[in-house]
């Protein structure tokens, strides 16, 4: 996305290795302090965090959090009946795909594995932490995708934008540079859910831990200019750039093994699992650095926040949007 002095390609010459031999991944084009900075990580409260635009996340990259993505992904791809995408495509007919804020990179992963007819997918990330044993239409890129893009020259006809609340500065200037990197005709989506909890039979109240937890993210990010809810403006923003034939499809996303539907209890209690072990990562740097909570504020709220879930009689739902959009002809 970025120039060369910003960015490093990570490229994939064959399915042994997303980065070569597995002991550079940045290539020699890279300058020294980008791969020092891609690879040298930095730690906070006990948990690893990217360093490369340091500051840019505020969710840490370790293994216990790969773990806590990768099972997110699943919960997505269950939520949407089995989906990796709504958009009306055919990967298969050698499409370039881009992935932005790829994470562990098992969307594009999954993607390459059941559409090897797809040209080329590309996944992006501030942190080198994807698999090295990838299908060979896939790589990834270290880059961090609110610096300008250079690659208008070769447009992408899909563009996949997930779970990147919290992270982003600006982003109708995202949107339009997605826009701007999309070929006429071509497809762009995002999947995010709404970040306020609620229940549809009053079980959730305003005490409780996990709302005061959601509140208090949505003011460590709006204190850090990173919104945690984009959701809600992304269809608005999507046709302001100039995307037309744009849909929005709205999902319930349960917290906790309750709902009587097996698909959506199985979402529920792997998000409820999502809430009980992932719940200091999320207030680890926002709770303490940001809002300047104590430690004791945070392990207190955590606590509550797990027994909340374990207890389980919270009806509570994220709803989980899906938009979808066209750059016209």
């Amino acid at each position: 996305m970025a120039d060369e002095a910003t960015h490093a390609d990570v490229e994939v010459d064959d399915v042994d290795s997303a980065y070569g031999d597995g002991s550079d991944p940045v290539p020699s084009s890279a300058n020294t302090s980008l791969h020092s900075s891609v690879l040298k990580y930095e730690w906070k409260h006990g948990r690893r965090y990217h360093s490369f635009q340091s500051g840019s996340y505020n969710f840490p990259n370790d293994e216990m959090e790969q773990e806590r993505l990768d099972m997110i992904h699943h919960v997505f791809f269950r939520l949407m009946r089995d989906k990796l995408f709504l958009a009306p495509i055919d990967p298969n007919a050698g499409l370039r795909i881009l992935d932005i804020g790829t994470g562990t990179g098992l969307w594009a992963i999954h993607m390459g594995d059941d559409y090897p007819g797809a040209a080329e997918i590309v996944g992006n990330d501030l942190s080198p932490i994807q698999p090295h044993w990838i299908p060979p239409n896939v790589h990834f890129v270290v880059d961090n995708v609110e610096l300008d893009w250079d690659s208008e020259d070769k447009p992408f006809d899909y563009i996949h934008c997930r779970y990147m609340a919290g992270g982003i500065l600006d982003w109708p200037r995202l949107v339009r540079q997605m826009y701007a990197n999309t070929k006429p005709g071509g497809w762009v989506e995002f999947q995010e859910s709404v970040n306020t909890l609620y229940s549809q039979d009053e079980t959730l109240k305003k005490d409780n831990a996990m709302v005061r937890m959601m509140d208090g993210l949505a003011e460590a990010c709006d204190k850090t200019g990173r919104t945690l809810d984009p959701a809600p403006s992304m269809k608005r923003w999507a046709e302001e750039a100039g995307f037309v034939n744009v849909e929005e499809k709205r999902f319930r996303l349960p917290i906790g093994s309750w709902p009587r539907d097996p698909r959506l209890k199985e979402v529920g209690t792997l998000m409820g699992v999502n809430f009980v072990e992932g719940v200091e990562a999320f207030t680890a740097v926002l709770f303490k650095d940001v809002l300047g909570w104590s430690a004791e504020e945070v392990q207190a709220l955590n606590a509550g926040v797990r027994a909340a879930v374990r207890k389980g009689d919270a009806h509570a739902i994220f709803d989980f949007l899906v938009i979808t959009g066209q750059r016209p002809e």
